[in-house]
């Protein structure tokens, strides 16, 4: 496993394993990933298998404190001004002392407010690091302006029909790190038949999938791939003996056509 440093010096695996819609596989396909060797999981309150989440990280006999979680605050809670409260849950249903990751999920109208909440959960000790997901760069420069805590990370859309690199370039520059989430097209856009990735795959004797979590990790960014399928979660970790050429990736890089499979952050309607 590689890592990454964050500004305030937690370092968080370069690739993780996303429970979005894992449903009642949950346990029993976090367990399995632990077991290859995965050691971050994504989760959110929204998905609600939060609580699944722990019993397969104490099912795998993996100590908690050798397990990066992450977990998100959902929009009803911003709504309601409820952040500390929807924290403290999340953390009950964890059956933890600590969260390793708190994100905000969406940008939502007062976001502003929830992350001044989070900052106090972050300075009181309960999460070792605080961070946003899918905030585009206005997001970001609002935050900027009323406080003097920056997210550590943001986790965005980003794939090579959508990756996204004026955002992740923003990021970089403010030392906010990325991750990618649908960073193989969420299964929508069959971004894994793409000629160009089987061409560049068969040169270095991997998939497409490898190839794009590859693609993540030589540019710094965190992949949270999503599979209830075994031999998905094993392909999907055997990315760790090889590197993309300057040439590879350049070429990846120009097959974005600048297409989201996710919601457009400034279209939220739920």
């Amino acid at each position: 496993m590689e890592w990454i440093q964050l500004y305030n010096g937690v370092k968080i695996p370069v690739l993780g394993f996303g429970v979005w819609q894992c449903g009642d596989a949950t346990k029993d396909t976090v367990v399995s990933a632990l077991h290859m060797g995965y050691r971050m999981i994504d989760t959110s309150a929204q998905y609600g298998n939060e609580s699944a989440v722990m019993e397969g990280i104490k099912e795998s006999g993996i100590s908690r404190d050798d397990v990066f979680i992450t977990t998100k605050l959902w929009n009803d809670d911003i709504r309601k001004r409820r952040t500390k409260q929807a924290f403290m849950e999340s953390l009950r249903r964890l059956k933890t002392d600590y969260i390793d990751m708190y994100l905000i999920e969406w940008p939502i109208e007062g976001f502003i407010r929830a992350w001044q909440d989070m900052a106090d959960l972050y300075h009181e000790g309960w999460v070792r690091a605080i961070g946003v997901s899918n905030f585009k760069i206005h997001h970001g420069k609002e935050l900027s302006e009323v406080s003097d805590v920056m997210p550590v990370i943001n986790q965005i859309e980003s794939h090579p029909y959508f990756n996204n690199s004026e955002l992740i370039d923003y990021c970089r520059l403010n030392r906010i790190a990325v991750t990618a989430y649908s960073p193989l097209g969420g299964g929508v856009n069959n971004l894994l038949q793409d000629p160009m990735l089987k061409s560049i795959g068969e040169k270095y004797g991997k998939t497409p999938a490898q190839i794009i979590l590859r693609w993540n990790i030589d540019r710094d960014v965190i992949s949270i791939p999503k599979s209830v399928h075994a031999s998905r979660l094993k392909e999907n970790w055997n990315i760790f003996d090889f590197k993309l050429s300057n040439s590879d990736i350049v070429a990846i890089n120009k097959l974005n056509k600048n297409e989201r499979v996710g919601s457009d952050p400034d279209k939220i309607t739920f």
